[in-house]
Order: structure tokens, then C-alpha cells, then sequence
């Protein structure tokens, strides 16, 4: 029997195989998606809501902020939660219904579209219709009271007259090294990590740490394809970024022995290899061990986005495998809250390399400001990080799901990949148009993605053509027009 709830939102009774928060989200998504309301139009107070469905007032909370993460709703303080402005005609008429949404309550819904827009990641002209950046998170945390409670501590705190450690924030350092032994195995004291301003941060101040010299000169063995931006850091130190082929997951430990030339480190992601995913397999993270202890030389491993497996446990961290301090980790807060904090970490157990480390870091500066680290550490301290993983990771794995079931209707050559974990996918074809065509192409329908062939390093040829692109930072309905999009043109 089906129930009315107030607004005429027809709402199918719960059935007993599913929790009334995961059958509220789906019925209210299809109540949107079928017209059945408006854009700008109220949705029934939390506490009204709960009383119809007989669900608690925090089970409807949280069916809200889902909703406005993927973008049907717009939550309006002090006035409600409104239908997005922005649904496809399809769904909405643009119009609200005489007598519904307040003139405060579409004024709100109007501001918070307008302070969405923003550059294109050139930095200049209108923004793109739907920015598919590879990696991009969702930022609805800053709206989260864990979030907001941390700043407020932090600002409290006394100023101090001096500027952050050269390590970090000791409360900071503490929190990272508790949330890395619990997440990812890692045994690590504080004394261990160095606070950063991100991944390429993190990645110059270990060049520079490996030998007194500086990085001038060293070879580091990098994935082909790999993260383009860590090339260009090592390229910039005078280093040399040195390909090695991505076999079964990851980076070849094979290939990497028979190198007739030493590198002094392997730049690695082996929890979710980017671009391509997967995972290498624990044979092959002990291989790349005994090639660091023989050779001398150190692991570092980029841990970018292990916090999010969708159906697949996690394998241990290369870092929670090594006895010997070989083995460096990176990692950052870009991928789990925003790259707007600049704010990332260094796992460092070997005491002579994180002496160099803090040398250069001593005489750099520590770059991240004291008010960011001590908002950070209260954070983690309190729980809002675990409990913001928990929710975010609800909506990854929906809009994964967008992602596979628009990949159904391709043709059988285009093959999925790199949906087990993180925050991105990538598609890609053997023969056909180059995926330079394709990127372009989705531009000019308003769609922004990146070229798997942009991953490869220069002078070696693409075992595919394919296009890499986020499913994180998009709301539901964006993906899903982005979406439509992208199966246009790879069918046409």
C-alpha cells in the first residue's frame, strides 16, 4: 500500500531486506527524478518527514545531506530544504508552485548556484558545464558541524609568536599517525611524520632529502602511465623520472630489476594505480622491497586515495610491510577533503632521511598555516574525519554505480576500469579515434576530462586510447548528464 507523506510526495512503504535510510534515499530520488516536484519547491521538514515514514529525525537528516551531495536538494538554513534549481527540464518546470517555496527559501537556492560557479581549471573563462577533473572530491564537509566545531576550537586556541614546527603541528602529527595506524596498518610514532603542503610538496621535500646534494641527477623509477604532475615535480628538481610499465596492478618489480641503471626510488601508487586502477598484489609489494634493500634505494609510496574501496578490502600499505625504514609514505587531505587546505603528510621511519627531510624543510619554512594544522588535528581527534569517510563513501559508491551502469551500454571494446576504489574511472578503446578527438569533442558538449595518453610518458606510445575523469566532486544529476554525454560520443 503506498503512502502519501505530506507536499503529495507518494512514497512506497519500506521493505524488511533494506534499511528505512537506504529506501528512503532511493524513493525520494525517484520522487524528484518523476516530477513529482518542482524546482525551488520545499520538501518536508526533517521532523515531518520522520513522523510520516516513522523513521528518527537523524535517519531523515542524513537522507538530506545525501541528497543535497548529489545534487537533488539544496538545504537552505533557516528555511528548509528546496528542490535544486538546476534539474533537467525533464524533471522540473523551472517555476515554482504559487504559495510553496518562500521568496528567502529560492533566494537561497539562487545564491548557492551562483557561489558554485567558479573558473575552469585553466583559471580563466566561464566555468565548464560539468567538471569531470579526475580525483576531485566532494567538498560538502565544510558544511559538516564535526567540521565547523574543529575550526571553532582552533581559532580559540592561543596564537603563538612563533611559527609552526618544522615537522608540524605535534596534536596534528599525533592525530595522523593514530588514523594511519587504525585505516591502513601503518606502525608509526609521531616522531615519523612531517606535515606538508600536499602530495608534491611532500614528493620535492624527499627528492631533496635523499642525498645531501640535492635532487639533481637521480633516477626515479616512475609508472608508465602514471600521475603527470609527480613527473613534472621530479623533472623540475633536475631529477629523472624513468618509466616503468604497469603490469597486473602496478608497477613491474621485474622490469624495475633488470634496469642497468640504479634508481635511487620507485614512485608508486599501489593501493589504487593511477590512472588505470588496481591493485598490486602483496608478491609484487615484497619483490619492489627486496629490489629497495639490494639496490639501496627507497619506496615512495603514494597512499592518494586507500580510504575509499568500493567492495574490495584493502590490501596492506607497502609502508606496513617494511622493517627496514625503506619505504616512505605519502599522503594527503586533497582526496578525502579538498585540495583547498593544502595540507598533506610524510611517513618517514628512516632517522637519516627525515633529518635531511627537515633540513630542507627548516630552511623552505613550514608551509602550512598553524590555524589549518590545529583545525585538522581536533578533526581527526573528534571523530569527524571517520565519521565524514562513512558518509562521503555513501555517495561514492551511488554515483560509482552511475558510472558502471552507463558503461553497460557501450560497445563491448570500451573497457571499464579503476572503479574498486577511489574517486575516478577511466574508459578506454584499442583501436578508433584517438582519445584526444574524444576529449575534445566532450569539451565543446561541456563535459571537462583528461586523455589517458596524457598519463604516458613522453616518447612512449599508449597501450589504449581512453579518457580518465572524477565522479567524486559532481552532484548525482551533473554525473548523470555527463554521462549521457560521454556514451553519445563514444557511441557515435
Amino acid at each position: 500500500m503506498r503512502h502519501a507523506t505530506p507536499f503529495d510526495l507518494v512514497i512506497e512503504p519500506p521493505s524488511p531486506d533494506r534499511s528505512p535510510r537506504d529506501h528512503l534515499v532511493e524513493q525520494l530520488r525517484e520522487a524528484l527524478l518523476s516530477g513529482q516536484s518542482t524546482a525551488n519547491e520545499p520538501l518536508p521538514s526533517t521532523r515531518v518527514l520522520a513522523e510520516a515514514m516513522g523513521v528518527s529525525r537523524g535517519t531523515v537528516v542524513s537522507v538530506y545531506e545525501e541528497l543535497a551531495g548529489e545534487g537533488y536538494v539544496v538545504s537552505v538554513p533557516g528555511s528548509g530544504t528546496f528542490v535544486a534549481d538546476d534539474l533537467p527540464t525533464r524533471l522540473a518546470s523551472g517555476k515554482s508552485l504559487p504559495g510553496h517555496a518562500s521568496a528567502a527559501g529560492q533566494a537561497g537556492v539562487r545564491a548557492r548556484r551562483t557561489a558554485s560557479a567558479g573558473p575552469t581549471a585553466g583559471g580563466s573563462g566561464p566555468a565548464a558545464a560539468v567538471n569531470l577533473s579526475p580525483g576531485s572530491p566532494s567538498t560538502r564537509f565544510i558544511e559538516n558541524r564535526d567540521w565547523i566545531a574543529a575550526w571553532r576550537t582552533a581559532i580559540r586556541h592561543d596564537v603563538p609568536s612563533l611559527p609552526p614546527p618544522d615537522a608540524g603541528d605535534a596534536e596534528l602529527r599525533e592525530s595522523i599517525a593514530a588514523h594511519l595506524r587504525a585505516a591502513r596498518g601503518v606502525a608509526c610514532d609521531v616522531e615519523d611524520i612531517v606535515v606538508t603542503a600536499g602530495t608534491s610538496d611532500g614528493l620535492g621535500l624527499v627528492l631533496h632529502g635523499l642525498r645531501p646534494g640535492g635532487a639533481g641527477g637521480q633516477r626515479i623509477a616512475t609508472e608508465n602511465p602514471g600521475y603527470p604532475t609527480a613527473r613534472k615535480v621530479i623533472d623540475r628538481l633536475g631529477a629523472i623520472p624513468v618509466p616503468v610499465t604497469v603490469r597486473d596492478g602496478g608497477m613491474d618489480p621485474t622490469e624495475l630489476g633488470r634496469s642497468s641503471e640504479p634508481a635511487a626510488a620507485a614512485l608508486l601508487t599501489p593501493s589504487h594505480q593511477y590512472p588505470l586502477g588496481g591493485r598490486l598484489p602483496v608478491a609484487a609489494r615484497l619483490a619492489l622491497l627486496d629490489w629497495a634493500r639490494e639496490s639501496g634505494a627507497v619506496i615512495i609510496e603514494d597512499d592518494y586515495d586507500s580510504e575509499f574501496r568500493h567492495g574490495a578490502p584493502s590490501l596492506p600499505a607497502i609502508a606496513s610491510l617494511d622493517t627496514e625504514g625503506r619505504v616512505v609514505l605519502v599522503g594527503s587531505f586533497s582526496k578525502i577533503l579538498t585540495p583547498w587546505l593544502r595540507c598533506g603528510y610524510l611517513v618517514i621511519p628512516e632517522p637519516g632521511l627525515r633529518a635531511r627531510v627537515l633540513d630542507v624543510r627548516a630552511t623552505l619554512g613550514q608551509p602550512v598555516s598553524g590555524f589549518v594544522q590545529a583545525a585538522l588535528a581536533e578533526f581527526l581527534r573528534s571523530g569527524g574525519l571517520r565519521r565524514h569517510l562513512v558518509r562521503v563513501g555513501r555517495e561514492y559508491r551511488h554515483r560509482r554505480s552511475l558510472v558502471i551502469a552507463a558503461a553497460a551500454d557501450l560497445a563491448p571494446d570500451v573497457r571499464l576500469d579503476a572503479v574498486e576504489g577511489g574517486l575516478h574511472a577511466t574508459l578506454s578503446w584499442g583501436t578508433g579515434r584517438s582519445d584526444a578527438e574524444v576529449v575534445a569533442a566532450l569539451a565543446a558538449r561541456g563535459v571537462d576530462l583528461a586523455a589517458l595518453s596524457t598519463y604516458y610518458h613522453r616518447g612512449t606510445r599508449p597501450q589504449r586510447q581512453g579518457i580518465v575523469f572524477g565522479y567524486g566532486a559532481p552532484g548525482d544529476l551533473e554525473l548523470r548528464t555527463a554521462l549521457a554525454e560521454i556514451t553519445r560520443v563514444l557511441s557515435s
